[in-house]
C-alpha cells in the first residue's frame, strides 16, 4: 500500500521528493488515489492526515537536486511506473 504522509520538516521524512514539470525527467510517475484500498505498490498514492497512517512519508522540495525522488503526477493509474532505477524502488507501497 502507498499510504503517503506529507511531512512537515525533511528529518521527519523517508525521502525528499520533487514533483518535476516533465514526465521525461521522472523517476516514478505517479497517480493520486481516491480511496486507502486502491493504494498499491510505489505509484498509487493516498495521502494520510497522520503520520501513524502511513506507509512512506515524504517531504516536498522544489529543486531536483535536492530531490531523493523526481516525481511526475499522471492522471490514470495505467499510466503510473518507475522509469529509472532508484534506491527507494520497492519501498513505498
Amino acid at each position: 500500500m502507498a499510504k503517503i504522509f506529507v511531512a512537515q520538516y525533511q528529518s521527519q521524512a523517508d525521502a525528499t521528493v520533487c514533483q518535476v514539470q516533465y514526465e521525461s525527467q521522472a523517476d516514478l510517475k505517479w497517480c493520486e488515489v481516491d480511496y486507502a484500498s486502491q493504494a498499491s505498490g510505489d505509484e498509487n498514492w493516498y495521502f494520510v492526515e497522520h503520520e501513524s497512517q502511513a506507509d512512506f512519508k515524504i517531504y516536498w522540495v522544489n529543486h531536483e537536486s535536492q530531490a531523493d525522488i523526481k516525481v511526475y503526477k499522471v492522471q490514470y493509474q495505467s499510466q503510473t511506473g518507475w522509469q529509472t532505477s532508484n534506491r527507494f524502488r520497492s519501498r513505498i507501497g
